[in-house]
């Protein structure tokens, strides 16, 4: 049901917003808009994790990780470039982070491991329009979806730094997939790049 809210309330949104030229309506929709899709985001993800086929059909995500895992570590921990590995099944939750990052994202390894994605990566939520959890969210659902690789466009997802406070950041997401020999899926690798510092310049 409260998905069902969700889907309606995105549409009905989209469709006033086709409609008014008042700029703070428009900003109110926007925001109204922003909200509804990230709590779908956040409903989807929880429940059915990055794959939304019925759970009789669902894919079964239970290919050998940890075999996996040995065959991506060396270049994973020594790569300069941040990447994190989750787990598509419900709560996307993070199975691991290098050290890139762990310093790009200011977190800590021992810290969210195993916990769910947008539970340590939230939007900010003093920006109302932010859609980091929402385009991210998509972005993976199309990973599990097409077996293949997406590139997202440069994305505006702020994090916490050490105080926990939110700082701006700008980022050059790609998601791929990431199978055994059988061609299961086991993880959705998750590689980002720090624009921050051009999209600033512009």
């Amino acid at each position: 049901m409260q998905r069902f809210v969700c889907e309606q309330n995105i549409l009905h949104f989209q469709k006033l917003l086709d409609g008014p030229t008042d700029a703070t309506l428009r900003r109110t929709l926007l925001t109204l808009l922003s909200s509804a899709k990230r709590e779908l985001a956040l409903l989807n993800s929880h429940t059915s994790g990055a794959d939304l086929s019925p759970a009789l059909s669902r894919r079964k995500h239970t290919g050998d990780l940890e075999s996996v895992l040995r065959q991506l570590r060396p270049s994973f921990e020594t790569s300069a470039h941040p990447y994190m590995l989750i787990h598509p099944g419900p709560g996307l939750k993070i199975i691991d982070i290098n050290a890139a990052f762990s310093r790009a994202t200011f977190s800590d390894r021992r810290d969210i491991v195993g916990r769910q994605l947008f539970e340590v990566f939230p939007d900010n939520p003093a920006i109302g329009t932010a859609d980091g959890v929402s385009n991210l969210y998509a972005s993976l659902r199309t990973v599990v979806e097409t077996g293949q690789p997406h590139a997202m466009i440069v994305q505006r997802y702020d994090v916490r730094n050490r105080t926990g406070n939110f700082i701006e950041r700008y980022w050059q997401p790609i998601n791929t997939p990431v199978h055994d020999s059988g061609e299961r899926l086991i993880c959705l690798l998750h590689h980002v790049e720090d624009v921050t510092a051009e999209v600033l310049a512009n």
